[in-house]
């Protein structure tokens, strides 16, 4: 990243700017935020933002950042998430400034339009997600990959060898993303294709770099001269390019050669390609391209950052993970101590059997409290206005409401809001009880709710379930620590190192 030095000079800018509006805003007898900050702060804070921010939301609640061309406007208030996301929603959108920063990553696809593309992929999207195939067909894509993973991690503890929990979790969502999106098995998870695993690391770099530019006035420059991190930015947007448009090219030759057997496959994909058959004016490969990606950032990065955290704040109770074995066992063999091996036990996990494991899914949920996989979501202002908490935000104004933060305020949670204490989520019969989704914001809500929300809790639930059915997790040196990677997701900054002890057969 380019050194925050630069930043400086418009820091000064800014207070000068700040000054002046001062008396502006005070004719105008509106209530506007307090100012925490300007930019330089935050990339001072680069490596801890999310943390950063919270400690200025416990602090002001509800408050504004300065930078060159626009207030931006943080909120950890339930009213003013509801407003933003449902009540005044037409006057919230993606705006020219978020789009322009990460097009050259996620193009024109759903998380970053606003308008008739956005209606036209969520139309399509909502289709899809509820439909009885892909549900079947993905159920059984998480299965096998569940098999894979846990078979890796078979080997390393009866080898003893210390395991990259994080690393696996991201390679296996993955090629489940890739088989359910486009029915193309990357191989990452077996280290099989080379390209795939260039493919995800320069979605990592290209993601951070995007987040990045927000904080970056003269990013815009550096891409027009092709410098600094800017010349990193388009050395990823090619691998990425290259290999996304490669996959698309290998499925229109797929339907060209039979296009009876295309119309049976149940990824998302074929389904995409065989609509702009009957319409071949309604999107080119670059809008598939897009579509893929924003795709990928969904089902891959958000998934595996879950699990990553879970298993990491389950090594550090073991009371929790056990109990979490227990209910797996309950749900699935009952009393059978032994089904006879990974293969087997998959038949087990039939939708009745995930779906009757609350203390997992409360697990699952408190992980994204504190650990949610879209740290901070950000909305432009269209037109002036008023939020619930009576502050005034202008047109142009940047408006972010932080599931990162909020997931830290004893305000919304109580004094134990900083502990993982999943039975919060438990009514007294054990059974899981949903908060209010402007109080827990991991998924959105309003018209932007994610789709993918229950397509994401099978695939964890899963993955988790046979991961805890068949070993025991701990920390491989036992009071290490992990942090976070400042990028569009919440991924951590490095590899979770732990020691895997099986807790029942894993034969075949």
């Amino acid at each position: 990243m380019d050194s925050p030095l630069l930043a400086a000079l418009s820091s000064v800018l800014l207070l000068a700017l700040y000054l002046a509006r001062l008396a502006l805003l005070g004719k105008r007898r509106r209530s506007y935020q307090p100012v925490a900050g300007a930019m330089l702060q935050q990339l001072l804070n680069w490596g801890r933002l999310p943390d950063y921010m919270t400690e200025l939301s416990r602090r002001y609640g509800t408050f504004r950042m300065l930078t060159l061309n626009c207030n931006w406007v943080f909120t950890v208030d339930p009213a003013n998430v509801e407003y933003i996301l449902r009540t005044n929603f037409a006057n919230y959108g993606k705006g020219a400034m978020t789009h322009d920063a990460l097009e050259d990553l996620l193009g024109d696809g759903i998380f970053n339009v606003d308008g008739a593309k956005w209606r036209h992929q969520r139309k399509v999207a909502s289709f899809e997600f509820t439909t009885r195939a892909l549900r079947e067909y993905s159920s059984g894509v998480f299965r096998d990959m569940g098999a894979e993973l846990a078979g890796i991690v078979a080997a390393a503890a009866a080898a003893g060898k210390k395991v990259d929990m994080e690393n696996l979790f991201m390679r296996s969502t993955l090629d489940s993303t890739f088989t359910i999106g486009f029915g193309v098995n990357l191989g990452s998870l077996s280290g099989s294709n080379q390209e795939g695993a260039a493919f995800a690391r320069a979605f990592d770099e290209a993601s951070e770099q995007s987040l990045y530019r927000f904080l970056d006035p003269l990013w815009k420059a550096k891409r027009l001269l092709g410098v600094s991190s800017e010349a990193a930015m388009k050395r990823s947007v090619r691998t990425i390019n290259h290999f996304v448009y490669t996959v698309i090219d290998k499925k229109i030759d797929q339907m060209g050669r039979n296009q009876q057997e295309f119309a049976k496959k149940g990824d998302i994909l074929s389904r995409f390609l065989l609509e702009r058959e009957k319409d071949p004016g309604c999107f080119d490969n670059k809008y598939l391209r897009d579509i893929i990606l924003n795709f990928v950032i969904a089902g891959r990065d958000t998934m595996a950052g879950t699990l990553s955290w879970f298993l990491y704040v389950l090594c550090k109770d073991q009371r929790i993970q056990d109990k979490i074995g227990q209910e797996v066992r309950e749900a699935t063999t009952g009393d059978h101590q032994d089904v006879g091996g990974v293969q087997e036990f998959t038949a087990c996990l039939t939708e009745d059997a995930i779906g009757s494991m609350h203390y997992l899914h409360a697990a699952l949920t408190e992980t994204l409290r504190l650990y949610p996989a879209v740290p901070s979501d950000v909305k432009c202002c269209f037109s002036d206005d008023t939020l619930p908490d009576g502050h005034a935000v202008r047109r142009g104004d940047m408006v972010n409401y932080h599931p990162y933060a909020m997931g830290r305020m004893k305000f919304l949670w109580g004094d134990d809001a900083d502990e993982f204490r999943p039975e919060r989520w438990l009514d007294d019969d054990g059974v899981f009880v949903p908060e209010s989704p402007y109080k827990f914001t991991a998924f959105q809500v309003g018209p932007r709710i994610c789709l993918g929300k229950e397509f994401a809790y099978r695939q964890m639930k899963i993955f988790a379930a046979m991961l805890l059915y068949l070993f025991r997790f701990e920390m491989w040196e036992r009071d290490s620590t992990v942090g976070y990677r400042p990028m569009l997701t919440l991924k951590m900054d490095g590899p979770l190192y732990v020691r895997a002890s099986p807790r029942r057969s894993t034969g075949n």
